[in-house]
Formats: C-alpha cells, structure tokens, sequence
C-alpha cells in the first residue's frame, strides 16, 4: 500500500508543479520578456522485483525556459535598427514641419519683402512705402534669427536626450552586471537548474539596452554574458558595469561626445555610436542639423551681401551714398567667429584665424577641419562632409597668410601652432544668428543712382549715352572709397566725354567738368587704341576691372554714332529724390541668380534646403516603417516560442488538472485497500 500512495503522491507533487508553472505562464503573458516554461517530467527509478521493474512514480526533472537564443539576439539587433531610425525620423519631421511651415519658414518673409521693394519703386518717394520696406526687411532677419534659434533649441534637445539616454544606459549597464553576478550564484545552476527569471530580466534588460546603442553580447562561463560595443569595447564583463558619459566637444563646444569610463580610464567612444537611439540622435546632428545651420547661413550671408552692394552703391532721399542695409558681413568679431580651436589644442595656444568671405556666390554651404602638422606650419584643410583634403601647404615664416577657398579666405592672423592642432572652420555656420538690419530711417534707404548723364546742347551727331551703371563705390580690394565719390554728395571730378576725329577714328577724350581740365585723352595709335569710338554698337566709356587704374566704380554706355565736337557730362545725380534705378535693381535680387556661382536665387536656395530635408525625412520613414517591420516580424518570431498561448496554457491547466485529480485517485484506492485489509483482520 505504501508504494502505490508514494506512487499518487508523487504524481500530485509533480501535477502540482505543473499547474504552478502553467499559473505562472498564464500571469506573465503580458509581461515583457517574459519566456513561457515548462515542466519537464521523469520516471522515477523503479524497484526491480523477479518478476521485473515496477515504477515508483513521477518526478520533475527540470522546469525549461522556453527561449531561443538566435530569436533573441535577432531582436536585439531589430531593435537597435528601429531605435535609431525612430530617433532621427522624429527629430528630421520636427525640423522639416519648421522649415516648410508658412509662418514658421522663410520664404514668405523673402517674397513680402522684394515685393515690397518692387512697390517702393514705382513711388520712391513715398516714406509710407519706404517704411513699409524697413518692415519687411525687419520681417525678414526675425525670421532668419527665429529659424537659428529653432535650431538652438532642436540641439539643446538633442543634447538632453544624450544625457538622459547614457543615464538610462548606465541603469541598464548596473543592471545587467547584478544579474550577472544573482545567476552565477543562484542555487543549482551546477546541476543545470537554470534562474529563469533572471534570465528573462536579464534579456529583457539587454534588449532596453540595444534600443539606445548598438551591443555585442557574448556568452561566459557562470551562465553570465559579456557586453560590448560593436568594435569591441567592453561595456559589461561579469559583474563589473563601465559607465558610458558625455562632455562638451573639444571640436565644437556647443556639441557633445559620448565617453566610456572603465577602470579608472574614461574614452571618448564618439564615432563608435552609431547606431541605436543615441546613434540615431547623433546622425541626425550631423547629416541634417549642421547641414541646415551652415546652408541657413549661407542663404543668409548671400542675402546680406548683395544687398548690402547694391544699396551702397546707391543713393538715399537725402542725397548721400546708401550705407549698409544688413550688418556687414565681414566686421571683425564676425570673423573671427567662424573659428573655433579644438579643446584639445597644445599649449600655449596663441594661434589667431579669421574667415572672411570673397564671394557669397560662390560659397558653399560645409564646414571644414584645419589641422597642423611638422613644425606646425605644415597645414591641411578637410572637408568635414566627404573627408577628403580640399587644400594643403606650409605657412610663411613670418606665418600672417591666406588661405584662399572658393567664396572665402582664412586668414592667419599671428600666433605659434604646433603639430596635431586643430580648428574648426564654419564660414557660414552663425550667419543666420547675427543677421541684422542697419537701416533705420525711411530716408536712408538709397532708391535712386548717384549718377546721371546729359547731352550736350550742341552736339550735331546722333550719339545718345545711357543713364548709367554702378558698380562699386569702393576698391574691392582696399575696402577704401574710390576717389570718385570721396566728396559726399558729389562726384570727384565731374566728367565730360568730348568727341573728336584722332586720324579718321573717332576718339573721346575725358575733361573736368568743372574746371575743363583734361584728365585722360583718346589715342588711337597706342597699343591698345585708347577711348577708340565704334559707331553702330553700344560703347562701354570706362574699364570695369577693378585692377585697372581707370576704373571708377561706374560704366556709361553711347550708342549711336556722335560727331567730333560732340560731348556728354557724366555728374552726381544731385536732388534725384525721384530715381527708381537703384530700387528697382535692389527688387530685382529677389529673382537673381545669386547663389551656387549664378545659378540659384535666394528662394530657390532655401527651397533647396526645404526639399533637402523633406527628401530626408521622407526617407527616414520609409526606413523607419522597414525597421519597424523587421521588428514585428523578429518579435513575433520571438513569441512563437517563447510567449505564452493563453488557449494552450487553459488546455495544460486541464491536462494537469485531470492528471493531479487521477494521482489523488490513487492515493484514494490505496487509501480504501488499506482499510479494506484492516476490516479483514477484526
């Protein structure tokens, strides 16, 4: 009787497992990282008799996490994928919705304001439409200023999500080393009686780690596992955590690096991050954030600086040479904030650099790398995009030089650098920040031409001379003033362009219009023919090269065919209060090709931008959608085998059921044997 009741107790003990571990199953279905179990049962050892084996029951062998560890690690890496691609489609949607916004973006702001210009010329005297001028333009720098300062902002962001994901990766880095060390020390593991809810923790874990950054993670002895980066770099080896943290950039302080401290020695681990929230957050920054700060400023410096020649070389109501309309986008501190020496820099640091731009049109949008070698003269220049040396040479001694690009100079400006010396050139990076207007009054807007062109009284010839074209009232050299408008209000000297008959060419000779002096006389022997005259086609009177000695920052033009005695006065355009030349050129720009050498208008530069990064952000989501795929489809592969069936679990509960009660039974007939046989003894 004593081995049939071990026998159903041994079947209810077993059963009762069982249904233990199917409750507990059915309890964490929805439990992340949860593996289903199972229990595994075994035939206890038999006792041999002559007539054979006879079982003495059941026991439980071991209770299995179902888990399969190529599923796992599959959606480790999915994971990683979907992290980092739903990072970067967040932050590229946020940054496409500011730029292509009606009241958020630019372009709007860009046509008020030329269509305003386009209004004040048809009345340049009007101050309501000289003031409505001033207001768009207004318009324009708070929208470039508020777009920089949108971007701020999406970085401040973007560094706050850094450090909030290397504080929970450090919880999780914590984390997975206990558990390392709760299972290496957990009761039976010799005997294979695995901790399955460590293990399950511990994955669960591993897979909130592989959602911030990229992770390899290798199996060791103790049933612990080692974690790394994906070049290797130990982040969690047994029961001992490293500490992921980030600082300021030694290249550009206004971003950060991520670091790895182990041992009592810190990293910086910054072009490891690649992949994973923190990877996803880091791309960003670099192949959309920066981009847009460096191309914003660029449209920014372009606007700037054509506007600026032209009204300069325009008049305002008052009758003076129009100034600066936006600031002027070479003022020292301008300059020599395009330049940024890295942190990591050897002493004494004296190096001084500046950036000038040359040609707004022929700037490009990028940032670059200048880095020293040798004696610390020795010197290239990178492109930070492609990484491909775009200039290299040695400094002079002493070493105040230019470095010449295209659309800009560097100028070193003094200073010792030593070999391994680094700085950071970002020739329009902050141009959108410190956009400004300079004009202020409705006056001083410069609508008209300072010069003008009449015709003699007694010229006989059919010559007529054009009303003029400015090009520069300063050396573009020197920056000085060119002598011809040095007077204010004046020209310096007024001309006058006599024709006469040098040996059967017709020659022009120019004179003082004052005093009647002559100043430069037609010649056409010399080699080359001087002031020569073709009747027939337009005649340019002066030299436009700036190098030239007679250039004088304007060009008349005579058309026609003059006669000897004939002459023109070139003059100052005194009380020309009603001129539209210089307005309508200024309205103008809004359709010229003034960006990437001719052949884009500031509108059309910014839609660049715009379409740039909504062809990012479009394909972001479709990468993002791909990932979030793979995930599901790894997830679920997952769940077959190791997530709980709540249909099979109700199914298992009444297997065991009916098993525990049927054990019972047993215990319940060899219960009623023994009484049986004790009755037959009374």
């Amino acid at each position: 009787m004593a081995g049939l009741i071990g026998i159903g107790l041994t079947g209810i003990l077993s059963h009762q497992s069982a249904l233990n571990t199917t409750g507990n199953n059915i309890t964490n279905a929805n439990t992340p990282g949860y593996s289903r179990q199972e229990v595994q049962f075994e035939t206890q050892t038999g006792q041999r008799t002559g007539a054979g084996t006879i079982g003495s029951g059941v026991n439980v062998a071991n209770i299995r996490r179902l888990a399969n560890e190529y599923l796992v690690q599959q959606v480790r890496e999915d994971s990683t994928l979907f992290g980092e691609q739903q990072a970067l489609n967040s932050e590229l949607t946020r940054l496409d919705n500011l730029l292509g916004g009606e009241s958020t973006g630019l372009s709007n702001a860009l046509n008020n304001f030329f269509a305003s210009l386009q209004n004040a010329a048809e009345d340049p005297t009007s101050l309501p439409q000289r003031q409505l001028v001033l207001s768009e333009a207004q318009q324009v720098v708070n929208r470039f200023q508020a777009l920089n300062q949108e971007f701020v902002q999406q970085r401040e962001s973007i560094k706050t999500q850094m450090q909030q994901g290397v504080k929970d990766a450090n919880t999780l880095l914590k984390s997975i080393a206990e558990l390392n060390l709760a299972i290496s020390e957990s009761p039976g593991l010799a005997q294979g009686q695995m901790p399955n809810d460590l293990l399950d923790k511990r994955d669960e874990k591993l897979r909130q780690l592989s959602e911030l950054i990229n992770i390899k993670v290798t199996p060791t002895d103790g049933s612990q596992v080692n974690v790394a980066l994906g070049n290797g770099l130990s982040l969690v080896v047994g029961s001992n955590a490293a500490q992921l943290g980030t600082e300021e950039s030694a290249e550009d302080p206004t971003r950060l690096s991520f670091t790895l401290s182990n041992g009592g020695r810190t990293l910086n681990i910054d072009e490891q991050v690649t992949r994973g929230k923190l990877g996803g957050l880091k791309r960003f920054d670099d192949e959309a954030l920066k981009p847009a700060f460096d191309e914003l400023g660029r449209i920014a410096i372009a606007l700037s600086a054509t506007m600026n020649h032209q009204h300069e070389i325009g008049m305002d109501l008052e009758g003076d040479l129009g100034g600066l309309f936006f600031n002027d986008i070479n003022a020292l501190e301008a300059q020599r904030s395009r330049v940024i020496a890295n942190g990591n820099n050897q002493q004494p640091q004296t190096g001084q650099l500046a950036v000038e731009i040359t040609d707004s049109a022929a700037l490009a949008a990028g940032s670059y790398t200048l880095q020293f070698s040798g004696d610390g003269r020795s010197y290239e220049l990178i492109d930070k995009a492609s990484g491909e040396t775009v200039n290299q040479g040695r400094l002079p001694s002493p070493v105040q030089s230019e470095i010449s690009m295209p659309g800009f100079n560097i100028r070193i400006e003094g200073g010792a650098f030593n070999a391994g010396d680094k700085y950071l050139i970002q020739p329009s990076r902050n141009a959108a920040e410190s956009i400004g207007l300079q004009v202020s009054r409705e006056e001083d807007l410069a609508f008209a031409s300072p010069i003008r062109a009449s015709t003699g009284d007694q010229n006989i010839g059919t010559g007529e001379i054009s009303q003029g074209t400015m090009l520069n009232v300063r050396n573009p050299f020197t920056n000085s003033t060119l002598p011809a408008f040095a007077q204010q209000g004046q020209l310096s000297p007024p001309l006058e362009v006599r024709f006469r008959d040098d040996g059967g060419t017709l020659v022009y000779d120019l004179y003082n219009a004052n005093s009647g002096a002559l100043i430069e006389a037609g010649d056409a022997s010399a080699v080359p023919p001087l002031n020569t005259f073709t009747s027939g086609v337009a005649n340019k009177l002066f030299p436009e090269d700036p190098s030239d000695p007679r250039y004088r920052g304007f060009q008349f033009e005579v058309a026609g065919a003059p006669a000897p005695g004939d002459s023109f006065v070139i003059d100052y355009n005194a009380n020309g209060v009603s001129d539209n030349r210089n307005a309508e050129l200024l309205a103008a720009l809004g359709t010229a090709n003034t960006l990437n050498n001719g052949s884009q208008s500031y509108t059309e530069g910014y839609a660049g931008l715009v379409e740039d990064i909504g062809v990012k952000t479009r394909q972001s989501q479709l990468d993002m959608d791909a990932g979030k795929t793979l995930l599901e489809q790894s997830t679920n592969q997952r769940e077959g085998v190791s997530g709980v069936n709540l249909d099979e679990e109700a199914g298992k509960l009444i297997q065991y059921q009916a098993a525990y009660n049927a054990s019972a039974q047993v215990m319940s007939v060899a219960q009623d044997l023994f009484n049986t046989l004790l009755q037959s003894f009374r």
